[in-house]
């Protein structure tokens, strides 16, 4: 499963395979690595489909939104070809089109490889890979680790002052004016919460003897095994076989070109 995938291995397999994505602008390419990340998800990552979808639909809504204003807007040097269809006073070309629909896949391709990775990483994992793998300063990593351990926290204590400005007779603000002046209220008590809890973090890890030293040892051991290369590998191997394709078919454009 790729949950048990090294994460910063997991990262590189995921981010670099995206970045040259991006130099593909015809359609075959990036429909061909969509597929393959959607059946990568659907039998190797052990992912709900409700919860995938929860998250993968409003994003790929906002991305078809943007490919269809670019497919409006497309600069004449690319809106070559036949009229396809007429939207108000704005004449579509093949050209324009394949601009959209490629800039839909791309984005669809983006969206999934995301999700693919935040839905199948644990964070604290990540963080230890960085440090023991990528090297990253553990002051770096810590912090940003107890930073997001911080988050629930946030929503609960909002809740409380909520209910403690209930109890005392204050009630939901109405209007754009009166909510921004109940959000500053919330605000101060949040901020000073928070303050309180950093201190309180740094003394333990003081306490403890963190140092942010680099050469320090670790009771969770993170390790690069043949199974990580392999899954780099694949996500490589299929993006060159999509590029591949795509160039024998004769569809394969770089840069617009």
């Amino acid at each position: 499963m790729i949950q048990t995938i090294n994460p910063s291995i997991k990262a590189l397999a995921i981010l670099l395979p995206g970045v040259l994505l991006s130099f593909a602008f015809d359609i075959i390419t990036p429909l061909i690595f969509f597929v393959f990340v959607l059946l990568l998800t659907l039998f190797f990552a052990n992912i709900s489909v409700k919860k995938w979808l929860i998250f993968f639909l409003p994003l790929s809504f906002f991305a078809i939104s943007v490919a269809w204003m670019s497919m409006l807007y497309t600069d004449k040097a690319y809106a070559t070809g036949p009229v396809i269809f007429q939207f108000l006073w704005f004449e579509v070309t093949s050209g324009s089109l394949q601009v959209g629909v490629s800039l839909a896949l791309r984005s669809l391709c983006f969206i999934s490889l995301s999700l693919l990775f935040a839905l199948t990483t644990d964070p604290t994992k990540f963080m230890l890979s960085l440090m023991q793998q990528v090297r990253l300063s553990p002051k770096l990593t810590y912090g940003i680790l107890a930073g997001y351990r911080f988050l629930p926290t946030f929503k609960h204590e909002l809740d409380l002052l909520r209910q403690a400005h209930r109890i005392r007779g204050v009630h939901r603000a109405k209007g754009l004016r009166n909510k921004l002046q109940q959000g500053r209220q919330y605000a101060i008590p949040l901020l000073a919460n928070s303050i309180r809890k950093a201190e309180r973090v740094a003394l333990a890890m003081e306490s403890k003897g963190f140092t942010g030293s680099r050469h320090r040892t670790y009771y969770h051991e993170m390790r690069v095994n043949m199974k990580d290369w392999l899954f780099l590998a694949v996500m490589f191997f299929f993006l060159t076989l999509a590029y591949y394709t795509s160039y024998s078919f004769g569809y394969l454009q770089i840069f617009s070109g």
